[in-house]
């Protein structure tokens, strides 16, 4: 189990992870550098807490990949949310590694591996009692 949370603002994103079927939750890099985090890119298993709505859904997140200032982008696919988050508060609690981050030749193998990585978390994260 990874005991680092990741706490911020969604922020809107490029759209790439929506356009491909899978959009997400996009958090400022700034709190990346503000809790030093150190978690080595890649993909994660885990949940998000959406504090408006006070639920805990099942999320991949991805760290990864840096900008030039050598600060990845934190991103999150809530595999059962439906909506927008700009300017809400979310946190993200990573459970456990999946894979290290990785640019793909294509889209369609892209695709392919984030469904895989989708259906790992549906199998490895269990859904909270009463969410």
């Amino acid at each position: 189990m990874i005991s680092i949370i990741i706490e911020g603002k969604v922020i809107k994103g490029s759209g790439y992870g929506r356009k491909l079927g899978f959009p997400t939750a996009n958090l400022d890099r700034k709190q990346y550098l503000k809790d030093k985090m150190d978690l080595p890119l890649g993909v994660y298993a885990g949940v998000a807490y959406v504090h408006h709505l006070n639920k805990i859904l099942k999320t991949a997140i991805v760290i990864g990949p840096l900008d030039k200032k050598k600060v990845p982008k934190i991103e999150a696919h809530i595999l059962s949310f439906k909506g927008k988050l700009y300017g809400k508060k979310i946190t993200l609690y990573p459970y456990k590694f999946l894979r290290p981050f990785e640019v793909f030749k294509t889209e369609r193998l892209l695709i392919a591996q984030i469904k895989r990585d989708v259906k790992r978390v549906e199998k490895e994260v269990a859904t909270p009692v009463g969410y």
